[in-house]
């Protein structure tokens, strides 16, 4: 029986989750805000067949006091579209993926944008679906107040329809383009959306050809990824809640009637590679101390949805109140201040580096961790977040990629040239037309 194959992402925006990456030694500081290093970056990704490249867009600056935000290094970045179609000019296999919100933008702008890239990159375009769960993004749009969690969700499974229709409006062969006859496109080929639903009214049809590919958390999320996603980003906790989470989603796809294989599931988990556990350890240890308090409580203070400032830090976590904030990221911490038995300080140290699963040690005990996840199905793969660049995500393209070749869990070449194809996705057929 062959073996099952390790998907990989690279989370690249910001270029590294950890608020100290800038500072640590050698590192490029201005890596986020750099395409000449971007650039560099993506190539090297592909070099190490990584599936895809993917951009988390951010709709306002971090919700954090300026004494903490004064020292984020993602306070500058590209836009994902601009960024991801100079990106396409410079690869040939890797995925091109960004979020795109369901919330504060318009589903005509998202299916235009992404069809676009996909078109553009040779069907290499991935969208990652949000709901934005940043509270200031709403005063950038008008809004005095965010919509509400749930709301949000639902007017997300709407969105979704909306977008995948409007990707079906016109049938893989409408573009006849008869010179003789002057015909460009067969009218009979094309259909006009014309939805009207309790969220969004969009008549259609979108003004670009079928996309190459075709395309088709919380507990809202959950659901929504199980309706909807063929690839979910997940925060990384332990293996056992990676399990728990798996079976989740796949047991939802089961009841729905999908194809468990149509859907894959990669925990975002940072990755610290050194020649010995010791010396991948010391430099977790260097780069942890890059990370100054306030910018630790801020980080704290985002993912709970609450300010966290006016806590006694060498306490326990109090209760946390329900807001509109992510769920599953505020239930993550609550849940490891309660097991690892933190105080406030020491929680808002592990999030203002990096809380979540990491992955500290030499190319074999990575590897070691990273195919029990995969043969214990606690995920399908991982979406890597580098430390620091380049020497993070060099050590880990170098010197883990050929461990995990070695044994026969990730690719050697490329199985195709869209990100479908390489993801193992059959292309969806069009609702609208036949054939």
């Amino acid at each position: 029986m062959a073996k099952r194959q390790l998907r990989l992402g690279a989370f690249m925006r910001p270029v590294s989750i950890h608020t100290g990456a800038w500072r640590y030694p050698g590192a490029w500081p201005d890596a986020n805000f750099n395409f000449a290093h971007i650039k560099h970056l993506i190539q090297k990704l592909e070099s190490g067949k990584f599936d895809a490249f993917f951009m988390a867009d951010h709709l306002a600056v971090l919700n954090m006091p300026i004494s903490a935000l004064k020292r984020s290094h993602t306070i500058t970045s590209f836009e994902p579209f601009t960024l991801l179609s100079a990106l396409s000019a410079v690869t040939e296999h890797i995925g091109l993926v960004a979020t795109g919100s369901t919330t504060f933008d318009e589903p005509y702008h998202v299916a235009r944008r992404f069809a676009s890239l996909d078109h553009i990159s040779g069907g290499r375009a991935g969208w990652n679906i949000v709901t934005t769960s940043n509270p200031d993004a709403a005063l950038n749009f008008g809004f005095d107040d965010h919509m509400e969690h749930a709301e949000r969700y639902k007017r997300a499974r709407e969105f979704y329809d909306v977008v995948t229709g409007l990707w079906d409006s016109f049938a893989d062969d409408a573009f006849v383009r008869d010179v003789e006859a002057g015909l460009y496109f067969d009218p009979a080929r094309m259909h006009v959306l014309n939805h009207k639903g309790k969220y969004l009214s969009v008549r259609g049809p979108l003004n670009i050809a079928r996309p190459v590919q075709g395309w088709g958390a919380s507990e809202d999320g959950k659901q929504l990824a199980a309706e909807t996603a063929e690839a979910v980003f997940t925060g990384g906790g332990s293996l056992a809640d990676g399990q728990k989470l798996y079976a989740d989603i796949k047991g939802r796809m089961d009841k729905l009637g999908r194809n468990r294989e149509h859907l894959k599931i990669l925990p975002g988990a940072f990755v610290v590679v050194g020649d010995s556990v010791e010396e991948a350890k010391e430099k977790r240890a260097l780069l942890d101390s890059k990370v100054d308090y306030d910018s630790a409580i801020a980080s704290l203070s985002v993912i709970l949805g609450t300010d966290a400032s006016g806590f006694d830090p060498d306490g326990q976590l109090p209760p946390i109140p329900e807001t509109n904030a992510s769920k599953s990221g505020r239930q993550r911490l609550v849940d490891l201040a309660a097991r690892d038995k933190l105080t406030v300080r020491q929680l808002a140290q592990r999030v203002g580096g990096y809380g979540g699963l990491s992955f500290v040690g030499t190319p074999k005990t990575i590897a070691d961790q990273m195919e029990e996840w995969l043969t214990s199905y606690g995920s399908d793969g991982f979406n890597i977040m580098f430390p620091f660049l380049p020497a993070g995500l060099d050590d880990f393209v170098d010197k883990v990629v050929p461990e995990l070749q070695r044994r026969g869990i990730f690719r050697t070449q490329y199985e195709g040239k869209t990100l479908r194809e390489n993801l193992g996705l059959p292309r969806p057929k069009n609702r609208f037309f036949e054939g």
